[in-house]
């Protein structure tokens, strides 16, 4: 051991203060406390498992409780199930214990036994706990965190259910209801906002989540308050030096430096778009860098990625203030956010300023309002000048169309129609978006498009049952039989790209459009039609039409979208023509020009970023 470490003396002490049973129990706890300050977790757990081993006194229950957070606080979930479930064997009424060991079996993966624990706790009217403790919160800590465990395991109705009974019980919880809006969107419960309890329309609105807003309403107004609220409440206040002033080195030279922030870099939309952009970038130009916490799925398209990369900082288990570090000390010029706010993103990372340019691509179709990014890649069709005031970044203009794609996918055979129960004579409609983007609005105009079309069905990519029951009972209420909606299963990426030839015309939703889904039909010669709107994000498809030479796909109103629908099912003679375009077009148009997109990208990154390098040297 090196004494002359502080945390080594102070456990050195500690033991023996403890051996000789000199140390009381808020002693115990001031110890354990500094030597978790100072990053030193398993000492303080070993500490507390001494004293628990040499003390008899009643306080051993406290002991207990703290060890297993300690436990679970380093990862060591079984020790702490051991520890909380000691504690429990003392006072089996300790509901904070009884909480915390169902987080440690849900770590653990033992799902329906932290299920269990939390519903013991649930059930209770007023629980009462051997320590105090407000009765409410700790049913609603209960409630919440199985309804949060059920969505993950994407048992939604279960999890609404319980959602509903916690809103009942407190209406001001924000997290709740953001969850909530998102849970009925996902089984497309229409209308969304339904009242629950208490909670009033305007609670409901404010505290939709970023990604739920994006598909419920195409109001950019309304996009940023929802992005401006999470960063107000969610994102570090940094005020300090940028970090990559800080931390940086002082003199950046040679190549342009890119670095690439993403927990999406696997087999994820973004992951399958950007592949071919890591590949391409000219290595006399510039230095490519990713810095991620992706899972490691085990995927080809994973390894690809990685290779894609000069080098690869992983993130996992680092902190955001270290991670930012580490950015700023790579000497990053341009650090290019591929989260933005969704699910697992990062963005207290970019708050600190690791790198003088930060600029938000892709991963997020929107605003993202985070303090520290300044630059948006968009093209003037996805972000004209009038939206320019509801977005916080300045955009970087590309004549190419805003998302890159890759031109190297793997594409299976062409199946037959019978393979996914499609009748080999009906005019194809089909959408393959998450159902979450679907919204009631669009969903009645599908179903008036189908009734003034004969023979057509509609191929929908089904997500959950719930979604399906309610899709299906939605259209038996405009008379459209059941039989003409098909169901597509969920398949790997060749074969889902292969089954697009089989459709006729792909319908898009609004206000949350298809992105990746729409580049992948018009890669496959497949037409879509979109309707435009006022967001970014119902503009993504719009977008990728107008750069593949297909403007009079893209409508700007429902009524538009849906007789336009409507001209085309009854003219199989223009699906022929848009797929004969897309043959022989479609590929070599500029939406496809993924080197062209390259160099454009890596011309506009270095003209913001290299002028920076000397202004940078001279501020330190």
């Amino acid at each position: 051991m090196d004494m002359s470490s502080p945390s080594a003396q102070q456990l050195a002490d500690a033991t023996t203060a403890t051996t000789a049973r000199r140390m009381d129990l808020p002693e115990l706890m001031a110890a354990a406390g500094q030597l978790q300050a100072q990053g030193q977790g398993a000492a303080a757990a070993a500490l507390y498992e001494q004293w628990i081993a040499s003390d008899q006194s009643p306080l051993r229950i406290v002991a207990c409780y703290n060890w297993g957070t300690v436990l679970g606080a380093i990862g060591r979930h079984a020790e702490a199930e051991a520890a909380y479930r000691q504690a429990l064997t003392l006072k089996s009424d300790f509901i904070q214990a009884r909480l915390n060991l169902g987080h440690q079996l849900e770590h653990l993966g033992r799902k329906e036994e932290a299920l269990a624990e939390w519903r013991g706790i649930a059930v209770q009217e007023r629980p009462t706990d051997v320590f105090g403790g407000d009765p409410l919160e700790l049913r609603l800590h209960a409630l919440n965190n199985m309804a949060r465990l059920l969505e993950s395991e994407r048992r939604y109705a279960e999890s609404e259910a319980l959602m509903r009974q916690s809103l009942e019980l407190k209406p001001d919880q924000s997290d709740v209801l953001q969850h909530y809006v998102h849970i009925r969107q996902k089984q497309c419960e229409w209308p969304v906002y339904q009242p629950v309890g208490q909670v009033t329309p305007n609670q409901l609105l404010t505290s939709t989540s970023l990604l739920a807003m994006l598909g419920l309403s195409d109001d950019p107004a309304l996009q940023l308050l929802s992005a401006q609220r999470f960063v107000a409440e969610k994102v570090v206040k940094y005020k300090d030096k940028p970090f990559h002033r800080r931390f940086g080195p002082a003199r950046r030279e040679g190549r342009l430096k890119i670095g690439y922030l993403s927990g999406d870099l696997c087999m994820h939309a973004v992951g399958l778009l950007t592949a071919e952009l890591f590949e391409l970038h000219d290595r006399r130009r510039v230095e490519v860098q990713a810095f991620c916490w992706s899972r490691e799925d085990g995927t080809a398209q994973r390894a690809r990625l990685l290779r894609g990369m000069d080098k690869v900082t992983r993130l996992v288990g680092v902190d955001d203030e270290s991670a930012a570090r580490a950015i700023a000390q790579a000497g990053i010029d341009v650090l290019v956010d591929l989260q933005g706010l969704t699910n697992g993103a990062r963005p207290n990372i970019l708050a600190y300023r690791p790198a003088p340019v930060q600029v938000s691509y892709l991963g997020l179709p929107a605003t993202s309002a985070i303090p520290g990014v300044d630059w948006i890649i968009a093209d003037r069709f996805v972000m004209p000048e009038e939206y320019l005031p509801y977005c916080t970044e300045r955009p970087i203009y590309l004549e190419h169309c805003y998302q890159v794609s890759d031109r190297q996918r793997e594409v299976a055979p062409r199946p037959e129609r019978s393979r996914y129960q499609l009748p080999e004579d009906a005019f194809v409609f089909c959408s393959f978006n998450n159902n979450h983007k679907f919204t009631e609005p669009v969903f009645d105009s599908w179903m008036r498009i189908l009734g003034q079309v004969p023979n057509s069905v509609l191929w929908l990519l089904s997500d959950n049952e719930w979604c399906r029951a309610n899709m299906l009972a939605r259209a038996a209420r405009h008379g459209i039989a059941a039989e003409r909606l098909i169901f597509a299963p969920r398949v790997a990426p060749p074969e889902y790209l292969a089954r697009f030839a089989l459709a006729d015309l792909v319908l898009d939703t609004f206000p949350f459009n298809a992105g990746t889904t729409a580049s992948d039909c018009l890669w496959m010669g497949t037409p879509i039609l979109t309707c435009s709107g006022r967001s970014h994000i119902s503009r993504m498809a719009g977008s990728l039409l107008t750069h593949a030479g297909l403007p009079d796909l893209v409508t700007h109103s429902l009524q538009e979208y849906e007789q336009r629908a409507v001209q085309i099912g009854q003219n199989p003679a223009r699906v022929a023509s848009y797929k004969r375009f897309l043959s022989e077009h479609g590929r070599t148009s500029l939406l496809f020009d993924i080197p062209g997109f390259v160099r454009e990208l890596e011309d506009k990154l270095e003209a913001l970023a290299l002028p920076l390098r000397e202004r940078d040297a001279a501020a330190r």
